[in-house]
């Protein structure tokens, strides 16, 4: 995810102060992995810098000064490319699993024990997933979505790699 477009996006929506954007960006993106403080102010430096923001006043407080950013035209535009440039879809062509699997087999270790156990992680996390969707609203629904069709896609490569393991041994033990 671009962290910085996304806070762009935020603030199209009018200008914002750093803590702003954080509990924004947190309440509709960051549940599982909330944005640093840090993270926040050192992207709306870069996008400062680059001309995609502006600090559109500054308020004193009890503690630092407090920034208010708005988003310039500019921003706009690269928001707008963002949003229609399509994301590259991800083939996993490089699995760690999969390499798991040959390693298991090229060490005379149960390649069949490592594909239960990461059946059972895979089941697991589906029905932490299923929970979490059947609570959620409508956001949590649509990700978990998102989610559970992969570890479906990935349930169904561990099955197929289960049927095939004694061609597999043969292919990788030449």
């Amino acid at each position: 995810m671009s962290i910085g477009h996304t806070l762009l996006g935020l603030l199209e929506s009018g200008p914002r102060h750093g803590y702003d954007l954080k509990r924004s960006f947190d309440d509709q993106f960051g549940r599982d992995r909330p944005l640093h403080y840090g993270q926040v102010y050192s992207t709306m430096s870069r996008l400062l810098k680059n001309g995609l923001v502006v600090v559109d006043g500054v308020e004193a407080g009890g503690g630092p000064e407090r920034k208010r950013y708005a988003i310039t035209d500019a921003g706009v535009t690269d928001v707008g490319k963002w949003l229609a440039q399509p994301e590259s879809p991800e083939p996993y062509l490089q699995s760690t699993l999969y390499t798991k699997v040959v390693i298991a087999l090229l060490t005379g270790r149960s390649a069949a024990d490592l594909l239960d156990a990461q059946r059972a992680e895979h089941l697991r996390m589906m029905r932490d997933l299923t929970a979490r969707k059947r609570e959620g609203d409508l956001a949590d629904q649509l990700i978990c979505d998102h989610a559970l069709f992969h570890l479906e896609a990935d349930l169904r490569w561990l099955e197929l790699t289960a049927a095939r393991l004694d061609r597999l041994a043969t292919a990788v033990r030449r």
